[in-house]
């Protein structure tokens, strides 16, 4: 076992290699050069006053930020001899699971590929180069046939590899609750129970102000708004991550929400990330992608019918089409128990040397996959900025909601978490819900996937998000969605039959999300 000093000294020394090749590293050498050239830089104290310099010129607190983001999206340090494979997934039946899925994925593929006789990617000629150039701006005006087209899954797809999911070494009688054989998930995975759970989330208490309910109060609505607000400001304006992320725990002002969120999110937009996108875009010029077409599709089928989000259309088309050739976000895959698709160069099929991964950033979208990036266009209108964030966003969290891990934020673990909540609490109706053939998790599982976005109004999915990027988890998604089955519990006793459960739970729409998360937490019966 490895002793907790041996612990952070590894931790320590993988950020320190991380940051070196970083912009930051060279910006902060260029800075230190410069500095030398100032007067109040003595040679014998040389390193005190560099530094001194760096502190009060921001640069410490740029450094800090980068820190804590490598903090969120590293590996937990392990053993140095452990394998690769198990830092990314320690359970061998869940990596067996991923890996199985990711090649029906890829295969679903490439026979749409072969099917419609559309290469999986091609050079564009020259004049639809042109002609993509112009219409950047208003893609949604162009309507390419897409009716051939079909997502390569959907969520349900999905949802039938997890319910197969079992553990070879475990047998089920060996389980403490009781009660798991009455859902779907059937693995032995830690979750938290609701006393767990309240200690936890204890900013989210009764007795704490919070944005989504004290700024909606009869009395006094301007008391904790204003002093809140004035907190806010102060945090964006130390530019500090983590007080940034401490303070979203409580929910972000709608007017601080963008630079909170993209401060947590240590996606502060400087001039690379703008190069970085423009890079991107010339890359989509350049280059037709089979999953282009698929985002149109989802586009098409899912923001392009939403109220909230139909304007949004040209936004959501930039974003993806850019994201799917970015290779950075294929760095992700180190914590990540999925491993990104390959395919092979035209007539080299076998060849691994002529491999290549595809799409460029390792993601092959599903039905539903521009829900991810649709809220996010309510906080940013800049395209670069809404990309970095949506991207960082993705590498963090939602990745997570469509891979097989035993993550305690992976959608694994969110399945379990909502059918032993809502088994220990509201016992008969889950019962009910199972007799008539309405598993909960049948109907829960599409909104815990989306991350609820799609489902709820557009303030109250950015209140649940919040909570998200404060907590740093997606735990809270689970904890909702048990929230719901709740708060509908009299209606959906009624209920004979799966259809009718589902209308009861067709619109979500007028759901206020945190009265409904404090209630279940702390007016629930342990």
């Amino acid at each position: 076992m490895m002793e907790d000093g041996d612990q952070l000294s590894l931790t320590i020394a993988q950020i320190v290699q991380r940051l070196k090749g970083s912009h930051l590293h060279s910006q902060l050498e260029r800075q230190a050069k410069e500095c030398l050239h100032l007067p109040e830089i003595k040679l014998q104290s040389l390193k005190e006053d560099v530094r001194s310099f760096l502190k009060t010129s921001g640069w410490e607190r740029k450094l800090q930020n980068a820190v804590y983001r490598e903090l969120h999206v590293q590996l937990p340090p392990s053993l140095p001899q452990a394998p690769p494979e198990h830092l990314k997934e320690p359970l061998a039946y869940m990596r067996k699971a991923q890996s199985s899925w990711e090649k029906r994925v890829f295969k679903s593929l490439n026979s749409m590929s072969t099917e419609l006789e559309v290469p999986l990617a091609r050079m564009r000629p020259e004049e639809e180069q042109k002609e993509l150039t112009n219409k950047w701006n208003e893609m949604g005006t162009d309507e390419p046939d897409l009716s051939l087209f079909r997502p390569v899954y959907a969520p349900k797809d999905f949802l039938e590899v997890l319910v197969t999911l079992r553990n070879p070494n475990h047998e089920s009688n060996e389980d403490v609750n009781a009660r798991s054989h009455w859902g779907l998930i059937q693995v032995p995975l830690s979750v938290r129970d609701l006393p767990l759970l309240r200690a936890a989330y204890s900013e989210l208490s009764l007795t704490i102000g919070q944005v989504g309910i004290d700024d909606n109060a009869q009395i006094h609505p301007d008391l904790f708004e204003s002093e809140f607000v004035q907190l806010g400001k102060k945090v964006v304006m130390e530019q500090d991550s983590a007080a940034a992320q401490q303070y979203s725990r409580r929910g972000c002002p709608t007017g601080l929400r963008a630079d909170l969120w993209a401060l947590t999110l240590n996606s502060i937009n400087q001039s690379q990330d703008l190069m970085h996108y423009e890079q991107l875009k010339a890359g989509v010029i350049q280059h037709s992608l089979l999953v282009d077409n698929l985002f149109y599709k989802d586009v098409k089928l899912t923001a392009s019918n939403d109220d909230y989000y139909f304007v949004f259309e040209d936004f959501l088309y930039q974003v993806l089409l850019c994201f799917s050739r970015d290779t950075a976000v294929l760095e992700h895959f180190k914590n990540n128990s999925a491993t990104p698709p390959r395919s092979y160069i035209q007539g080299k099929a076998g060849d691994e040397e002529c491999a290549v991964v595809y799409p460029p950033n390792g993601v092959i979208p599903f039905h539903g996959f521009s829900m991810y990036v649709a809220p996010l266009c309510f906080l940013y209108n800049e395209p670069s900025k809404l990309y970095s964030v949506f991207r960082e966003m993705y590498i963090r969290y939602f990745f997570r909601l469509h891979s097989i891990s035993s993550s305690s934020s992976g959608i694994v673990s969110l399945c379990l978490q909502f059918e032993r909540l809502l088994q220990a609490h509201m016992p008969q109706l889950f019962y009910h819900l199972r007799q008539i053939g309405a598993q909960p998790l049948r109907i829960a599982f599409k909104w815990m996937v989306r991350a609820f976005s799609g489902y709820l109004s557009t303030d109250q999915l950015l209140l649940l998000w919040d909570r998200i990027l404060g907590y740093d988890s997606l735990e809270i998604v689970a904890v909702l969605a048990a929230a719901v089955f709740a708060f509908r519990a009299e209606n959906l006793m009624e209920v004979t039959s799966l259809p009718s459960a589902e209308a009861v739970l067709a619109d979500l729409s007028t759901l206020k999300v945190m009265p409904l998360i404090q209630i279940f937490l702390y007016a629930t019966s342990v």
